[in-house]
């Protein structure tokens, strides 16, 4: 295997520096054989080189606590030594790692394995971690920010990073006590208490954060039933028969999976009681999670009159459409693309810190494959995976379940569920338009292809 500067997760994005992957995640939980070696782009190549300091010694400010906040904070930090850099972040606790919330509430990680950075790493870089203190409008025009309690602070540049925030839908009931979400650590330890009560938990919405927390409740004892609205799970990642075998072993972990299950109303008199669907069937829940998906959190900048569509719009240097303003991570949309996810949060947080402190780089875009483990299962799911046009070329073993998706002998798709050992072979034949069509043509199997994919990687 050829040496890399870093090595990638290939479940959730994580980038580990060394000589040689670590024996798990520290985000996801993946095991050593999940990191691929990460080749460094020209800009990270920089760093690693140290880089020439950039001169600007103003004020930075940096909204949202995230990863590509703290990313950004950290870039700036070495590319501007003497910088006045500053993180604002609604939340009470110290940044860390969302997507381990779920771990945490399986028992498999503790409180303390929760933070990015212990506070001594922000004290030696001397970054000013303002937690709990919520930024409530922005003037770009006087370079100022009001927060919450009306206290106001100005920076010569700024980030804005505050990331996404739950979707609820509107849906009567959804008021009630005992419904919520699951985003913070808050969030988490709340249904941590339920479920050791012995709570029973209903889901609106059947995403991976729902199926990997409906999982995670159930090893605490709660009782789980997830509700999803389309015909299927997965629908963006999965086709039918792979739908099919995720929900095999969502029931095995004791998940009642309810598909085409559109919600009417949440009833209750002062705490949610059930869960009604139009079809008038009836689920009782002592705990109702809405899990609907995310929205990029735009407020701040909509308050500045920033140019905002579904995201705050960037430019290749995240620079936002007010002079020394960048934005990054969930809530940035770039070339029409809202990311939302760990790994192009995290790059593109440390752009954008460079950018703000003048040391120059550009975000590109980044491919979009999907890489995720459910309920402790491995899932691959690249290119065009539901089209009419494709011939389809699958096979279900004992290791799992592999698809692959081809138009005319062009390899355009695949999912691996169970066994994602061929991820990288597989996204360099699609990414590259490698000849697999000999294969194709001699009728080889969907496993023997994979394995074929997975021993060329």
């Amino acid at each position: 295997m050829a040496s890399a500067l870093a090595w990638r997760c290939l479940v959730c994005g994580y980038v580990h520096t060394g000589a040689a992957p670590p024996e798990e995640c520290p985000v996801c939980g993946a095991g050593r054989g999940d990191f691929e070696p990460y080749e460094a782009t020209p800009a990270e190549a920089a760093e690693a080189e140290g880089g020439p300091s950039s001169g600007f010694s103003g004020k930075l400010a940096i909204v949202g606590g995230g990863i590509a906040g703290v990313m950004a904070a950290e870039a700036a930090r070495e590319a501007a030594p003497a910088a006045d850099i500053a993180i604002w972040s609604e939340e009470v606790e110290p940044p860390y790692h969302r997507l381990a919330l779920t771990r945490l509430i399986a028992g498999e990680i503790e409180e303390t394995d929760l933070p990015l950075h212990p506070p001594a790493w922000y004290e030696e870089r001397r970054l000013r971690l303002q937690c709990g203190r919520r930024v409530a409008t922005l003037d770009p025009a006087a370079r100022r920010l009001r927060l919450e309690d009306g206290e106001r602070h100005e920076y010569d540049r700024l980030i804005l990073a505050p990331g996404a925030r739950p979707n609820v839908p509107a849906i009567s009931g959804v008021e009630l006590e005992g419904v919520g979400t699951l985003r913070t650590r808050a969030d988490a330890a709340r249904l941590i208490a339920e479920a050791e009560r012995g709570a029973r938990f209903v889901f609106v919405g059947g995403g991976i954060l729902a199926l990997e927390a409906a999982a995670a409740l159930r090893r605490r004892g709660g009782e789980t039933i997830l509700l999803e609205r389309a015909s299927r799970l997965l629908p963006r990642q999965l086709n039918e028969r792979g739908a099919r075998v995720l929900e095999r072993h969502a029931a095995a972990a004791g998940i009642h999976v309810v598909s085409g299950a559109r919600v009417s109303a949440i009833r209750g008199a002062r705490r949610a009681e059930e869960v009604r669907l139009e079809d008038g069937r009836v689920f009782p829940a002592d705990v109702i999670v809405i899990s609907a998906g995310v929205r990029p959190a735009t407020d701040l900048a909509e308050s500045g009159g920033l140019h905002v569509e579904r995201g705050v719009i960037v430019d290749d240097r995240l620079a936002a459409s007010a002079p020394d303003v960048y934005a990054a991570g969930d809530a940035a949309e770039h070339r029409g693309v809202l990311y939302g996810t760990w790994e192009p949060a995290r790059f593109q947080g440390r752009i954008a810190g460079w950018n703000a402190v003048g040391r120059p780089a550009e975000f590109g875009g980044m491919p979009r494959s999907n890489t995720l483990k459910v309920m402790g299962v491995q899932l691959f799911s690249v290119g065009e995976t539901e089209g009419r046009e494709e011939q389809v070329v699958e096979e279900e073993t004992e290791r799992g379940y592999f698809a692959f998706f081809f138009r005319g002998v062009e390899l355009v798709g695949a999912i691996l569920l169970g066994d994602t050992s061929a991820a990288t072979g597989v996204r360099r034949a699609i990414e590259f338009r490698e000849d697999v069509g000999a294969w194709l043509a001699k009728g080889a199997g969907a496993a023997e292809l994979a394995a074929h994919l997975g021993a060329t990687a």
